[in-house]
């Protein structure tokens, strides 16, 4: 009984620590793939997105599989955007990946963040309650949050894995365009979809 209560309040305690738009995105140091340190200080005076990934699951794959990630990603860097995959995967998870096959699976996907990073205990994530691979996260100038759930409309649709992604209302991309045109993003939060992170 005492084991149930206690797993209620840690619960609850992860619930309320969540990020709410508009607020500081917390502030994190990770490894990145090639043993370097990363902070989101570092980048602070730049828009970036985060992107919760795990190469195993079957939603990341499709939108890696079709290219449509890489896309988004070259879109994002060679606008000065700052795209930061985060790997939450623990060791012996599925996902879990060390850091030169983070490199290999990068040159391999052609991908573009501007750092993998590399989440081992799982800290970071839980900061920023990341629940699916795929969770997004957009963060303004300011490092304030201004956009987090689904990376797409598709994952209420079940069509997924039959529709052309390029043609999905992509929330990543149109936070963006709107922060970028100094407007307010429209849409804050979405539900994420995707396989749990393997924490």
């Amino acid at each position: 009984m005492k084991i149930k209560i206690l797993s209620l309040l840690m619960l609850s305690l992860l619930a309320s620590t969540s990020v709410k738009h508009g607020e500081n995105a917390p502030s994190f140091s990770l490894l990145n793939q090639d043993n370097e340190t990363v902070s989101l200080e570092d980048f602070k005076g730049k828009k970036i997105v985060l992107e919760w990934t795990n190469h195993d699951c079957p939603f990341v794959k499709r939108h890696y599989d079709t290219q449509n990630m890489q896309s988004i990603q070259k879109d994002m860097t060679e606008n000065e955007i700052v795209w930061l995959s985060v790997i939450s995967s623990a060791k012996g998870k599925q996902g879990y990946v060390t850091k030169d096959q983070a490199k290999k699976l990068t040159s391999d996907r052609n991908a573009h963040p501007t750092h993998v990073l590399l989440d081992t205990d799982g800290k970071v994530g839980r900061m920023f309650s990341a629940k699916t691979t795929p969770h997004m996260f957009v963060i303004d100038e300011l490092g304030k949050v201004r956009y987090q759930g689904a990376i797409d409309n598709l994952g209420n649709t079940g069509a997924l894995f039959s529709t052309d992604l390029s043609k999905a209302k992509n929330y990543v991309k149109n936070a963006i365009s709107e922060l970028v045109s100094g407007k307010e993003v429209k849409d804050k939060k979405t539900r994420p979809y995707g396989c749990s992170v393997k924490y």
